[in-house]
């Protein structure tokens, strides 16, 4: 799973100019700025969370952002090389990989009960408990599914790779969104989406890739497409939550996102176990842990850690979220994204040649025209607030 996916994991999804979410996990991409004609906003987009900046001491609020980056940031890149680690020292389960994407969802359950919610901006009945179970098993299918794609293109790829082909679900993002969520392209998100693309195209024409060993090309050209494939769904995932938002739940508070994410990673969590009993692959488990390089302590141990560190990137989204702004928490999010590579050339001595340098500027460039565009949307959000804000303070007089 890329954060959410890292993981994100991760894409705006805006329907309108007031409801504009930045890009990022489906958390960051999901909590709107909630507000009635008479009320302020409580989270806004792209600007501090008056809720959480008024509880906490000025030191504290500044304690707990750089916490959240830390988690975001460490959470993300641990868990790809992780992940990486676990095949490099004999693990070859796709399904186990793809299950300790969710196993640790549990943990979501921290905030869920220590950081208070929002309150509810909407009124409407909520839906029934069929509806909600409908979208949760849908959802959660998708997930699986998409964290299968990701578990077989992480096997195929040195991390670095993998993590810059991850990249490319920003334009599929673009495209989903244009249609499902009515998002308008603009010059930048397009010149984003056009250069992502490029980026991807190098790495998949390159002669000199640096699978790892014993990849053939062919393998290599399945861990690309599955990567590539897996980006895609991701963004048509995040746009189809933000739809189940928008037409089942009619609610976006922080408690009713994370439900989201626990919920949609139980299912998946168990879909995955489905995958692994169905498919065989638990009767070599045990021939795995013996024959991991490291030892089967260290065996076990990789597994916990990355389910850990894919739900500690998830704690450090939904934190900056409500610390501070989605905006602000996709950003950290994008950094993630360039740190992996380096991290990966640092702990498996990947090769950055040419093409790879080239395809991580042009993935950087890429990542800066969305930033910007969400920038500008910002500003035109806050201006339409103080309009608003100007008007009604007016009409009181």
């Amino acid at each position: 799973m890329f954060p959410t996916s890292t993981l994100f994991e991760s894409l705006n999804l805006s329907t309108s100019l007031l409801t504009s979410r930045p890009s990022g996990s489906p958390i960051a991409s999901l909590l709107l700025n909630n507000m009635t004609d008479n009320e302020e906003p409580i989270i806004t987009v792209g600007t501090t969370s008056e809720l959480a900046y008024n509880k906490y001491k000025r030191w504290q609020w500044w304690f707990l952002v750089a916490l959240s980056i830390t988690f975001l940031i460490v959470g993300q890149s641990a868990a790809v090389i992780l992940g990486r680690f676990y095949y490099d020292q004999g693990g070859n389960s796709k399904w186990m990989a793809t299950l300790v994407q969710t196993a640790a969802f549990p943990i979501l359950f921290i905030p869920y009960f220590t950081i208070p919610s929002s309150p509810e901006a909407s009124t409407s009945a909520s839906p029934s408990f069929k509806i909600l179970a409908l979208v949760y098993f849908v959802l959660g299918f998708i997930i699986a599914g998409d964290n299968m794609m990701y578990s077989t293109g992480l096997l195929y790829l040195s991390a670095s790779t993998y993590s810059l082909i991850c990249a490319s679900q920003l334009a599929f993002n673009a495209v989903f969104s244009y249609f499902i969520n009515s998002q308008k392209f603009t010059v930048l998100i397009i010149n984003s989406a056009v250069v992502l693309t490029f980026s991807a195209s190098l790495l998949a024409v390159n002669e000199e890739s640096d699978g790892p060993a014993g990849v053939s090309k062919g393998k290599y050209i399945v861990g690309f497409l599955c990567t590539l494939g897996a980006s895609a769904l991701y963004s048509l995932l995040l746009s189809l939550m933000q739809l189940s938002f928008e037409k089942v739940l009619k609610k976006e508070t922080f408690s009713v996102v994370l439900e989201m994410q626990i919920y949609t990673s139980l299912v998946a969590a168990c879909a995955s176990t489905i995958g692994l009993f169905a498919s065989g692959e638990w009767t070599s488990l045990h021939g795995e842990m013996l024959g991991f390089q490291k030892g089967g302590v260290a065996y076990i141990m990789t597994l916990v850690w990355t389910a850990i560190a894919w739900q500690v990137c998830s704690v450090g989204v939904v934190g900056l979220i409500f610390l501070v702004s989605s905006l602000y928490s996709n950003v950290i999010s994008t950094v993630s994204l360039a740190i992996t590579p380096i991290a990966s050339v640092i702990v498996f001595h990947d090769k950055m040649n040419g093409v790879k340098i080239i395809s991580m500027l042009l993935a950087l460039w890429g990542f800066a025209s969305y930033i910007y565009q969400n920038y500008l949307d910002d500003l035109k959000v806050r201006h339409a607030q103080a309009a608003a804000s100007k008007s009604q303070n007016d009409s009181s007089c």
